[in-house]
């Protein structure tokens, strides 16, 4: 089982991600000693959502067509409402969530970003949690959705909104530090 000081863990996410999502567990989890890479579409750096406009640049390490699921101990997913409506309709992104997922990594997404847990085909008979406005879209697609801050299915981890983001971060570490999550996947 690996110590989360000894993980490596993705971020993948693109212009609009909500800003505390990306940066809080990107940086307490370094503070934890895990290694954290941010991919983008491009590769490129990409800009936050915060509050009613446009926030602080992220810079990106890698691609995300370009990633190896096996270099990684976990895949973290920020939301806001741009981020993840752009990334899922990105077939590079929604193949490697899959990959994720096919490999037992652990699999962690706030608020939004369910929606792309829901084109890779990984929520149906699952506890989920999400922004509450698309609730319905998770139920929908099969889900078992609670309005907790944070629910965890077999490794796929899932928040409400910034207010969770310390429960979000404790619950990643706890399901590195368990290791590989066998699952079924669409």
């Amino acid at each position: 089982m690996p110590r989360i000081s000894d993980a490596k863990i993705l971020i993948i996410a693109t212009d609009g991600f909500e800003q505390s999502e990306l940066e809080f567990p990107r940086d307490q989890l370094r503070v934890k000693g895990a290694t954290v890479h941010v991919a983008t579409p491009d590769g490129a750096s990409i800009k936050g959502w915060e509050g009613s406009d446009w926030g602080r640049d992220a810079e990106a390490d890698l691609k995300i067509a370009d990633v190896q699921v096996e270099d990684y101990d976990a895949l973290v997913l920020p939301g806001g409402q741009i981020n993840p409506d752009v990334l899922r309709v990105d077939l590079d992104a929604v193949t490697l969530i899959k990959r994720f997922a096919q490999a037992g990594r652990v699999i962690a997404a706030i608020c939004h970003a369910p929606w792309l847990l829901i084109e890779a085909g990984i929520v149906r008979d699952r506890e989920m949690t999400s922004y509450g406005s698309i609730k319905t879209d998770l139920k929908n697609a099969g889900a078992d959705w609670k309005d907790v801050a944070v629910a965890c299915d077999n490794g796929i981890v899932t928040s409400r909104s910034p207010e969770d983001l310390e429960a979000f971060v404790g619950k990643i570490v706890e399901e590195i530090e368990e290791g590989s999550h066998a699952r079924q996947v669409a």
